[in-house]
């Protein structure tokens, strides 16, 4: 099975992999058994995050999900599907393959052996960026919590409960790190990964966007383009970590999230491809009473999702990632493909702020402005989603497209927090502002349009009417293949 490498499905198992021992309680690669005091601490948590999972982890009751489980951790070893209670999904701990010349491949330790376990001066750093990544993990799972009540189709619902499963296991990978690397330090911060909540007034999650609520699945949608898009990247940075079990979790974290940014690409493609149709069929943009969702409103949720994605790239300007960049903790996209010295202490680049009611530049360090520096590729992969969304509308004659709003919009992070932008990067006062956000950003009455129209569609091989059937199955099963067996047969 041929896909493109960042959004398609895995092909089956092939070449040489390093198996994953299931016959353990905790399914992994790292020989557990062979330090029974890590293994008992985390069989410790393990009922905890069940737990949790019970109580903040997927709603609609079902009997099994069609799911993709990892039997190695090789290029295609995460290919086993079967029919799975979602309960007993057997979660554990994968780390891609020990490279054992690997060497670090930027800033001042450049050169040199990567490091088997964390340096002392390194230690608070390290622990630090673990807790952030790992708590935007079970973060988006209590997000997307109750979408299955609202499920277009059983397909799409079993997509959300892939996605659910494996943000699932990104978290037990975190957790792994912190409790093998950080000795009681990490065990408190791996509680706390359960103990803070997504929107919870007195333990909100650390970031801003995973405490936004998911309001329905165009909402999904926009989140799985654009936010796991940003994990994507944050994962890509990790990965290349002198600290060689961070970057062989990471590595591997990022063949689960590719069918995450897949969900997000095609579902709204989709709604896309419906919309149109409906428009054309009725000539008329205005398609919510035919039972579709508007392109304007469509365009209004992907202006929030990317902005509030874009926030989650941290200020322009960061001390904090020059030293983590110089001191080998974190490095940039794609690291060892970039055509300089990966030292940086001599490189600049421009940086656009705001001044005056204008946009202005100025030259800045290249080690102080990292975040920048990936944001700039984050911006460059969703432009390509934009491009393949607008080619649908195309294709349907339509003359309307979507498009990627400026980068200072609606920002509350960074050089452009404190201003207001249009999506055109108009730079405006506060008044022009307020009267005009609402053509810009999802309204709550464009919010209850489309909640008026997330009626569940539990039949297989049917599809709610605001949104298109995909063109193929899961893992070359049909689209009308019994994907998710719900505990109330009955809804089907």
């Amino acid at each position: 099975m041929s896909t493109d490498s960042r959004t398609g499905a895995a092909p089956s198992p092939s070449g040489p992999l390093s198996r994953v021992d299931y016959s353990e309680r905790i399914p992994n690669n790292v020989n557990l058994a062979g330090d029974r005091r890590l293994q008992r601490a985390l069989e410790g948590w393990q009922p905890k995050f069940l737990d949790w999972w019970k109580q903040l982890g997927p709603a609609l009751p079902t009997k099994d999900v069609y799911l993709r489980t990892a039997v190695a951790v090789g290029r295609d070893g995460w290919a086993h599907f079967d029919h799975v209670p979602m309960d007993e999904y057997r979660w554990g701990i994968f780390l891609a393959e020990r490279d054992p010349d690997r060497k670090v491949n930027f800033g001042k330790h450049k050169g040199e052996p990567a490091w088997q376990e964390v340096p002392g001066e390194h230690r608070a750093d390290l622990m630090r960026l673990i807790v952030v990544q790992g708590d935007t993990e079970p973060a988006s799972v209590e997000q997307q919590r109750v979408l299955g009540h609202t499920a277009p189709s059983i397909y799409d619902l079993r997509n959300l409960f892939q996605v659910n499963v494996e943000e699932g296991r990104h978290l037990w990978a975190m957790v792994y790190l912190l409790h093998a690397y950080f000795g009681r330090e990490g065990r408190e911060e791996a509680e706390q990964l359960l103990k803070r909540n997504s929107g919870d007034l007195d333990a909100p999650r650390i970031l801003g966007a995973f405490n936004e609520e998911t309001t329905d699945w165009l909402q999904f949608f926009m989140f799985t383009y654009f936010t796991d898009r940003d994990g994507k990247y944050q994962l890509g940075t990790l990965k290349e970590s002198a600290f060689d079990p961070l970057a062989r979790t990471c590595e591997f974290m990022l063949k689960e999230e590719a069918h995450h940014m897949f969900v997000g690409t095609t579902g709204v493609q989709r709604v896309l491809e419906r919309t149109a149709e409906l428009m054309k069929e009725h000539e008329t943009a205005d398609i919510h009473p035919h039972g579709g969702i508007p392109l304007d409103i469509i365009q209004k949720y992907l202006n929030f999702q990317f902005s509030v994605s874009m926030d989650l790239f941290g200020s322009e300007q960061s001390t904090n990632a020059g030293n983590y960049y110089s001191s080998g903790l974190k490095g940039r996209w794609m690291e060892t493909r970039r055509k300089d010295d990966h030292v940086l202490l001599d490189a600049t680049r421009e940086l656009r702020y705001v001044e005056d009611g204008q946009i202005k530049t100025k030259t800045v360090p290249m080690l102080s402005a990292l975040n920048l520096d990936l944001r700039d590729e984050y911006v460059a992969d969703c432009a390509n989603g934009i491009r393949r969304w607008n080619q649908a509308l195309e294709d349907a004659g339509l003359s309307e497209r979507l498009y990627l709003p400026h980068e200072g919009f609606n920002r509350k992070v960074g050089v452009y927090a404190g201003h207001h932008l249009t999506p055109q990067g108009e730079v405006v006062d506060e008044a022009s502002w307020q009267a005009r956000a609402d053509e810009w950003l999802p309204t709550p009455e464009d919010r209850e349009k489309v909640a008026s129209l997330m009626v569940p569609e539990y039949e297989y091989g049917k599809f709610a009417g605001w949104i298109a059937p995909p063109k193929t199955g899961i893992n070359d099963q049909p689209v009308e293949f019994d994907y998710v067996h719900l505990a109330d047969e009955g809804l089907l």
